[in-house]
């Protein structure tokens, strides 16, 4: 069984059939459904759809169930390849631009079955269509068709910028998308998978730790860790020409050395979990080194300590650790003042100003420290 429409396919992409069409409200939910975004027991990234805002479906549904309604606003939909098309008789079917047909797409045989179609944009308007009393109000939609989660991704971060995705969602699905992205998402990337490597790896530190838009409910409790100040911490390792990790960037030909990346990030973090273990893993309103601040500066610190151990000695994490002693009682993560910069533990707070302030104290600790043991 089929839903019939009628429809123009435009003529925009040589293998990606686009098609325009209309749909009643109560028909959005029969044939589509939202790839909410979290991950399987390996560890793999599914979906991409952030949670619903249920205040804003209510206000769309209270709109809609008003006393006039105009509503311009259309959905994007990911289609089977299943659909079929089928074009008008006659030239006068086609202008060149797009021609007009009927578009036929495939409806589930049981309430178990899938539905064929993804909202790739539109989501807390599908759920408020879904609700209204006005079952058959006609809803524009845009569809292309594509099976793949890739390029559903990548339409779903593209068209997603006149109102900014959350940018910890954005960084998550980033390493998923694997067509050519802009420079400053681009750039993105490889940060938020070594982030995601940091939270999965059975050696690293930060393993369930850090909280992703994919964190699943019962995970929250113990994701401590907001994944925005790690993956910038990384990146301004990785972009910034005083960065460690930068050096590990061969830019005359694009490459990386992602596996010396991972071995730094998770000895020099491995380090600083068990020269603070009294701070480690805890909420950060009862550990400023899980904090934004913390992570921040710490991350700071990292690129002033990598230089001076050698990172190929089997003992690696246990020279780390003998440099962050430098700094250790100074540090007020938990409790007390943080005496030179005369503030309290946590009253340290996740702002540019605080960061630098954190990062520029211990940083000249560390080496005032280094030059007076030397």
């Amino acid at each position: 069984m089929n839903l019939k429409r009628r429809a123009l396919k435009v003529h925009q992409h040589p293998t990606i059939p686009l098609y325009i069409f209309t749909l009643a409200a109560e028909e959005v939910a029969l044939i589509s459904d939202v790839a909410r975004i979290s991950r399987d027991d390996a560890g793999r990234l599914l979906g991409y759809q952030r949670p619903e805002k249920k205040q804003h479906v209510k206000q769309i549904l209270e709109y809609l169930d008003g006393d006039e309604v105009l509503f311009p606003n259309g959905l994007i939909m990911a289609l089977p390849g299943s659909v079929r098309f089928r074009s008008s008789p006659g030239p006068s079917a086609t202008d060149g631009l797009a021609t007009s047909g009927t578009l036929e797409i495939p409806l589930p045989q049981t309430p178990d079955e899938p539905r064929p179609a993804w909202i790739v944009d539109g989501q807390q308007r599908s759920l408020a269509l879904a609700r209204t009393k006005r079952t058959r109000l006609p809803v524009t939609v845009a569809g292309f068709v594509a099976e793949d989660i890739a390029t559903q991704r990548d339409q779903f971060l593209r068209v997603n910028t006149v109102s900014p995705l959350p940018a910890n969602l954005v960084a998550e699905l980033l390493p998923e998308v694997g067509t050519a992205l802009p420079a400053k998402l681009s750039a993105r990337k490889l940060p938020s998978a070594l982030v995601t490597m940091l939270n999965q790896d059975s050696d690293s530190p930060f393993r369930g730790l850090i909280k992703r838009p994919s964190t699943s409910p019962e995970q929250r409790g113990t994701a401590v860790v907001t994944d925005n100040s790690l993956t910038a911490a990384v990146e301004e390792s990785l972009n910034s020409s005083a960065g460690v990790l930068f050096l590990y960037r061969n830019l005359s030909n694009s490459t990386i050395d992602t596996g010396a990346i991972r071995k730094i990030l998770v000895s020099y973090w491995t380090a600083v979990q068990h020269t603070f273990p009294e701070a480690w893993g805890l909420p950060p309103t009862k550990s400023r080194l899980m904090h934004g601040v913390g992570i921040r500066a710490m991350g700071r610190l990292m690129d002033k300590i990598v230089p001076n151990v050698d990172l190929e000695a089997a003992d690696v994490v246990e020279q780390m650790k003998k440099e962050l002693t430098l700094i250790a009682d100074h540090c007020h993560w938990t409790k007390g003042r943080w005496g030179e910069l005369n503030i309290v533990w946590n009253e340290l707070q996740n702002t540019p100003r605080h960061i630098s302030v954190l990062s520029n104290f211990i940083i000249r600790v560390y080496v005032k420290s280094r030059v007076n043991a030397s």
